[in-house]
């Protein structure tokens, strides 16, 4: 069984997948890291070939792991919002862990982040809650579970996914 961590840009998937990685001794991957490996800075992919290309980089990358087992898997903040990302994590054996956080939070982690997230350049706090409003439904609808992680340490996030799935500790 994989656990698929989804959510806004800046909710702790990186560091949430990171932590649960190592507390449990599956493997982790990022989607995002795996793209900027294989294909350069998501920026540049933006600016130079657009959202849509980006998002084809992305699918390639969601079913090249997909299928593993025994993985913790990051997503891009816009990963499940394609039906066909989140069928294949679900195919493979995946669940899909939606961590939901506060527009107040996101905005203090990310609003001044467009350098690196495109999505959020020159952003405000009302362009990023539309960005929420309109997400959190398809993250909703994708998740096994859901953790509101709003006032909840990294280590709290990690402990409740294991519980949930009951996951091996290895520490």
């Amino acid at each position: 069984m994989n656990i698929v961590l989804c959510g806004m840009m800046g909710c702790g998937k990186t560091t949430t997948g990171i932590r649960l990685a190592e507390r449990t001794g599956m493997r982790w991957y990022d989607t995002d890291e795996m793209i900027t490996r294989k294909y350069g800075k998501i920026a540049n992919i933006f600016e130079f070939y657009g959202e849509e290309r980006f998002r084809q980089y992305e699918t390639e990358i969601v079913r090249s792991v997909a299928d593993e087992d025994n993985c913790v898997i990051s997503t891009g903040g816009g990963c499940v919002l394609r039906p066909e990302n989140s069928a294949a994590f679900k195919q493979g054996g995946g669940k899909i862990v939606f961590l939901k956080v506060d527009i107040e939070v996101l905005f203090a982690r990310t609003g001044h982040t467009g350098d690196e997230r495109p999505l959020l350049k020159n952003t405000t706090m009302e362009k990023m809650k539309a960005i929420l409003d309109y997400r959190t439904p398809i993250y909703e609808s994708c998740a096994d579970y859901t953790v509101d992680t709003n006032g909840k340490s990294v280590e709290e996030v990690a402990d409740e996914i294991i519980s949930v799935f009951a996951l091996p500790r290895v520490k």
